[in-house]
C-alpha cells in the first residue's frame, strides 16, 4: 500500500533495442536468471560469471540476479556480493536490494537496514525509490529510534515532500504505537491521498483510539477523497469496536453502491461489525451475498451469535461449519464455547470440549477455551467443576478465569470458594480495590469483622479508596471474557 516501484527505464522489460547493447554473455544470463535458473547451484555459477565478465554492475544484470536470489530465497548471496565484493553499487542495485529483503520475513528484514546503512557509509547518496522500502522494514520491526534518524536524513536530504515517502513515515510512526507523532506528521502535509488518510484511521485503530478513528475517516469523507478496501476494512474495525452502528451502515451501503464485490476481508469486516454491534442478523446477509468464505467469515458469525447470547443458533452454525468442510481453529472453539457459557450449555459445552481434549481439531485447548468452560460451569453452579478445572488445567489461571469463579460462587452463595477465588485475585491484581471490597463485604456476611477490618486496613496502607463494590467486580469479569470474542 505504501510502496511503489522504481520508476527505472532498467526495471522495464528488456526490449530487442535494450537487449543489443548488451554483449552476448550478458544477454545468456538474464534470460537463464528469467527462465531456467531454479537452484542455488545456478546462482552460484552465474554469480561467478558475473564477476569474472564484470557484469555485476550492469544495473539490469543485477536487477534480475537480486529477483532471482529472491525467489530462491539467496538474497544473502546478493547482500554480499553487492556489499563485500562491491563496495559501491550503483543507487538502483541498492534501492533493489533494500526492496527486496523489506518483503521478506523478519529477520531478514534487518538487512534492508544494513544496505541503508552501507549506502551511508560509502556515500551512496539515496533517493525518493530508497525511503519507502526501508521504512517498511523499519515499520515492520518497530525500530521507532532508527525510523528518526532515518526521518533527519530523508529532510536532509530533500525529500520530506516526497508523498510515498510521507506515507511510509506515518505508516513507521502509526506502527509503533506513536499516533501523536504520526498526527503532527500528518497536519504537516500539503497534500494527502488515500493512503495518508488510511494510515491515521489504521493507527488510531491499532492503539484503540477507536472513536478517534472515526472521526479521521469522516474528515476523509468530507475533504472529498475517496476510501479504498483497506480503509473500509480498518473503518469497519473501528466501527465494530467502539460500536458505531449508523456508521458501519453507511460504510456498506457505499460499497453497494460503488458496486465492489464483498470478497472475504471486506465481507468478514461487515459481518464482525454487525455482530459486535449487536444486529447479527444483518450479517446473515452479508455472509449469503458472500461468494468465497473462509474460517474466519464462520467465526465471525459464531462470534456475533455468541455476544447476542444466542448459544443454540451460535453451536448450530458451528456444526453447520463443519459440514461444510471448514475446519475450525482456537478462535472458533473460543467463540462457540463462549456462547455455550452465556446461554448456560452445560452439556454441549462440555461434549465440544472433550473434543478439543482429544485432539479432533488438532490443537490443545488454550487458556481462553480454559476460560469459557470456567465460566460456563461457574455461571450454571457446578462450581466444583469449575474449581476441579482450574486445578487441572496445565498453564496457570488468568485473572478472567479466577473472576469468572468468584462471579459464579457470589451468584450462587459459595463463600468459602468465593474467598479462596477472591484472594487469587488480589495476588494477580494487587492495585484493584474492588477485589479487596469483596474480600471486605465477604468477611462481613461470614461474620468475621476482624478479618474484614484487617482488609480496609490492607486496603488503606496500599493507598486504595474504597470507591468500587462487588457490582464491578462482576462488571470487569463480563468484560474480561468479552475481551475473549475480540
Amino acid at each position: 500500500m505504501l510502496q511503489r516501484r522504481q520508476v527505472n527505464a532498467q526495471t522495464l522489460p528488456m526490449t530487442s533495442n535494450s537487449y543489443s547493447q548488451l554483449n552476448n554473455l550478458a544477454t545468456k544470463i538474464l534470460h537463464l536468471l528469467n527462465t531456467t535458473c531454479i537452484s542455488p547451484a545456478h546462482i552460484s555459477q552465474i554469480q561467478t560469471q558475473l564477476i569474472l565478465h564484470n557484469l555485476h554492475f550492469n544495473t539490469t544484470v543485477a536487477h534480475n540476479f537480486i529477483s532471482a536470489c529472491q525467489s530462491l530465497g539467496l538474497l544473502n548471496s546478493a547482500f554480499t556480493l553487492y556489499t563485500k565484493l562491491i563496495k559501491k553499487p550503483h543507487v538502483f542495485i541498492c534501492n533493489s536490494l533494500i526492496q527486496a529483503f523489506s518483503q521478506t520475513e523478519v529477520t531478514l528484514k534487518q538487512k534492508s537496514i544494513s544496505m541503508y546503512a552501507h549506502m551511508h557509509k560509502e556515500c551512496i547518496f539515496p533517493n525518493n525509490y530508497t525511503y519507502p522500502f526501508v521504512l517498511k522494514s523499519l515499520s515492520d520491526l518497530k525500530e521507532l529510534k532508527l525510523g528518526q534518524s532515518v526521518h533527519t536524513h530523508i529532510i536532509k536530504w530533500g525529500h520530506g515532500c516526497d508523498i510515498y515517502v510521507q506515507n511510509s513515515l506515518l505508516n513507521l510512526y502509526a506502527s509503533c504505537g506513536k499516533i501523536d507523532l504520526c498526527k503532527q506528521l500528518f497536519d504537516e502535509m500539503p497534500q494527502r491521498d488515500v493512503v495518508s488518510w488510511t494510515v491515521m484511521i489504521m493507527g488510531y485503530k491499532d492503539c484503540g483510539k477507536y472513536d478517534d478513528a472515526l472521526v479521521v475517516f469522516e474528515q476523509m469523507r468530507n475533504a472529498g477523497v475517496a476510501p479504498n478496501r483497506v480503509t473500509m476494512v480498518n473503518a469497519l474495525s473501528a466501527c465494530a469496536n467502539y460500536g458505531s452502528f449508523d456508521m458501519g451502515m453507511w460504510i456498506h451501503d457505499y460499497i453497494r453502491r460503488s458496486g465492489w464485490e464483498l470478497d472475504v476481508i471486506l465481507g468478514t469486516s461487515l459481518i464482525d461489525m454487525y455482530g459486535k454491534c449487536g444486529k447479527i442478523e444483518y450479517g446473515f446477509w452479508v455472509f449469503q451475498e458472500m461468494i468465497h468464505k473462509n474460517v474466519y467469515t464462520w467465526n465471525a458469525v459464531i462470534r456475533g451469535l455468541a455476544l447476542a447470547k444466542s448459544g443454540e443458533e451460535a453451536v448450530r452454525w458451528f456444526f453447520f461449519m463443519e459440514r461444510e468442510n471448514v475446519s475450525p481453529d482456537e478462535v472458533t472453539l473460543v467463540a462457540v464455547l463462549c456462547a455455550c457459557a452465556y446461554s448456560g450449555l452445560v452439556e454441549q459445552g462440555r461434549e465440544i470440549f472433550s473434543w478439543l481434549m482429544n485432539g479432533k481439531y488438532r490443537f490443545p485447548p488454550g487458556v481462553k477455551h480454559y476460560a469459557c468452560m470456567v465460566d460456563l460451569f461457574a455461571r450454571c453452579g457446578h462450581l466444583e467443576d469449575a474449581f476441579r478445572m482450574i486445578k487441572e488445567m496445565p498453564m496457570e489461571p488468568t485473572k478472567s478465569i479466577w473472576g469468572a469463579l468468584l462471579a459464579g460462587c457470589r451468584l450462587h452463595g459459595n463463600q468459602e470458594l468465593s474467598e479462596f477465588a477472591a484472594w487469587k485475585l488480589v495476588g494477580l491484581a494487587p492495585k484493584n480495590s474492588a477485589y479487596y471490597v469483596v474480600l471486605a463485604n465477604l468477611y462481613g456476611e461470614m461474620g468475621r469483622w476482624n478479618d474484614a477490618e484487617k482488609i480496609r486496613a490492607m486496603m488503606k496502607e496500599r493507598g486504595l479508596s474504597k470507591n468500587l463494590g462487588s457490582s464491578s467486580v462482576e462488571l470487569e469479569d463480563q468484560k474480561d471474557l468479552l475481551e475473549l470474542l475480540r
